[in-house]
Parts: structure tokens; C-alpha cells; sequence
């Protein structure tokens, strides 16, 4: 299966696990009358419709460069993580709003045994597809399944919390605890949503790699460019799976054209073989143009 179609398959089985994650908690929630476990499901909804922008996304990025996009439509990912964020804040608000209520008319709480149980199982069901989500889209480079993944991850961590803290409220008969906990969550997804939309939109305004992965460019480029002087003006940026990087390359004034391509082409198949997927654009320079402080070669 190839990279971009198992993307496609990730991002369609998230659809499926969020309508059965959702309606899991939704039966816990009617179970119990728990307004914290029916913010649980009001964020289910919210991962249901993350899944769905995070599919169309997957699968607009995975078009080939054309001649309107001559760069290739990976942006479209970071769109969509945007627009998931959107989403997060609205399910914040929305909660709020229940517990709020929650607050001003506490209801006491059956404590179905039945009901938690199925929320724990719903939980262990989010968990277990949150761990695919984040590893596999690290591995294929997909923005989009990663933003989903963190967001589950959120969902996850707040699960767990409110079932507590509804095991809690039961035992002890304070009612008030269901609604505290329903805020709680509603913050904590509030965070979630701000800090997701604030990664996507540095990805929309070409924010550059991480120093690690510069310095391990730097380290390519110093070993696999025999015959060069140094390299300078090094630049980067990222459109979901594709890394666009950009640099002068000093060679000595004699050196033939052919030779300074092959240095060229040696440093490609390098960073390629680091990178993976990457847009390499060398600008060749004479030797009077060193600046004496970019990358040396070895």
C-alpha cells in the first residue's frame, strides 16, 4: 500500500471509530444523566467532524503537483487542522453552557454501573486509535492525522478524568462535582483547540524546521559535498509530508558545470535519504561569493 493511500485509510478509520466512540458515550450519558459524561459525547461529536476535515484534507494533499499548484497542495492540511481547532473551541463553549446549567440546577446522578463502564470502554477505544493517529502520522509526515491524534489524546486524558471524577460524585452524593468536572473539560479543550490552531498557522506562514532537523542537514550537506568550498543562506520550510529547502552552494570559479551538477546531485540523493520527501533548490556560486560563515564541507 502506498504511502498517500495508507494515509487515506488512516484518516477514513477515524471516521469509523469516532461514530462508535460517540455513540458509546452518548449511551453512557443516557445511563447515568451524568452532564460531565454528556460533555464527553458533546467532544465526540467534535472528533466525528475532525475525522471527516482531517480525510478530505488527507486526500486533497495527496494530489500531485499540477500547473496551478506547481508546489503541491500539502498546505491544504494545516487548513483543515485550523478548522479543527474551530471546532474544539465551539465544543468548549458548548459545555460550558452545560455546566453552567449544571451549576445552577444540580441533578443527582444515578450511578448506573453499566453506564460508567461503557464510558471506560469508549476511553480505551479512543486511546488505543489516539497511539495509531500520532505515531503513523509522524511516520508518513501527515499534519493533518497528527492534529487528530492530539486532539483524541486531549479527549482521552479528559475521559478519564470526568469518569473518576463521576465515580467520585456517586459515592459521595455531591451532585455539584458533575458539573465542576464539565467545565474542567471544556478548559482543558479550550487549551487543546488554541494550542493546535497556533502550530497550524506556523506551518501556513512557512515557519522553518526545528534546529535539530536543521543541524542535521547542515551535517549532510558538509559531508556530501566533496569538491565545494561551503554552503550558505540555508532555508526551510514544511507543506504537510513535503520539506522545501533552498541554500548556496560555493564552488570553485574553474569548476566545470558538470561537475559542480554531480555535487549537486550527490547532495539531493543525501538529503532525500534523511528527509524523505523534499523540494531541493541549489543556487551555485564562484568562489568569490563565500561568505566564510555558512557550512563548511569536510
Amino acid at each position: 500500500m502506498a504511502k498517500i493511500d495508507r494515509v487515506q485509510f488512516i484518516a477514513l478509520m477515524s471516521i469509523v471509530i469516532g461514530v462508535a466512540v460517540l455513540a458509546l458515550k452518548y449511551l453512557a450519558f443516557v445511563l447515568t444523566g451524568s452532564i460531565a459524561l454528556y460533555s464527553d459525547a458533546l467532544e465526540s461529536i467534535v472528533n466525528v467532524v475532525t475525522a471527516i476535515v482531517a480525510a478530505l484534507a488527507v486526500r486533497t494533499s495527496g494530489r500531485p503537483a499540477d500547473k496551478d499548484h506547481p508546489y503541491g497542495h500539502g498546505k491544504v492540511e494545516y487548513f483543515s487542522a485550523v478548522i479543527v481547532g474551530v471546532f474544539i473551541v465551539v465544543a468548549a463553549i458548548l459545555i460550558l453552557h452545560e455546566a453552567w446549567q449544571g451549576f445552577r440546577e444540580p441533578k443527582p446522578l444515578t450511578g448506573d454501573t453499566m453506564g460508567l463502564m461503557v464510558n471506560g470502554a469508549a476511553g480505551l477505544l479512543n486511546a488505543g486509535w489516539c497511539w495509531v493517529l500520532v505515531s503513523q502520522g509522524r511516520r508518513l509526515r501527515s499534519p493533518a492525522l497528527v492534529a487528530d491524534g492530539h486532539h483524541l489524546l486531549t479527549d482521552v486524558v479528559s475521559s478519564a478524568g470526568v469518569l473518576v471524577g463521576v465515580l467520585l460524585a456517586t459515592a459521595t452524593g455531591w451532585a455539584i462535582l458533575d458539573p465542576a468536572l464539565a467545565a474542567i473539560v471544556a478548559v482543558n479543550i479550550l487549551w487543546a483547540g488554541w494550542k493546535l490552531m497556533s502550530d497550524s498557522v506556523g506551518g501556513l506562514m512557512d515557519k522553518a524546521l526545528p534546529e535539530s532537523e536543521l543541524d542535521r542537514i547542515r551535517a549532510l550537506i558538509s559531508a556530501n559535498a566533496e569538491g565545494a568550498i561551503e554552503a550558505h543562506d540555508l532555508r526551510s520550510r514544511m507543506a504537510g509530508k513535503t520539506t522545501f529547502l533552498e541554500f548556496h552552494l560555493v564552488v570553485p570559479g574553474a569548476m566545470s558545470v558538470e561537475s559542480a551538477h554531480t555535487i549537486c546531485d550527490r547532495l539531493e540523493q543525501a538529503i532525500r535519504g534523511e528527509v524523505g520527501h523534499a523540494q531541493i533548490t541549489i543556487h551555485v556560486e564562484p568562489e568569490d561569493k563565500a561568505k566564510h560563515s555558512g557550512i563548511v564541507v569536510l
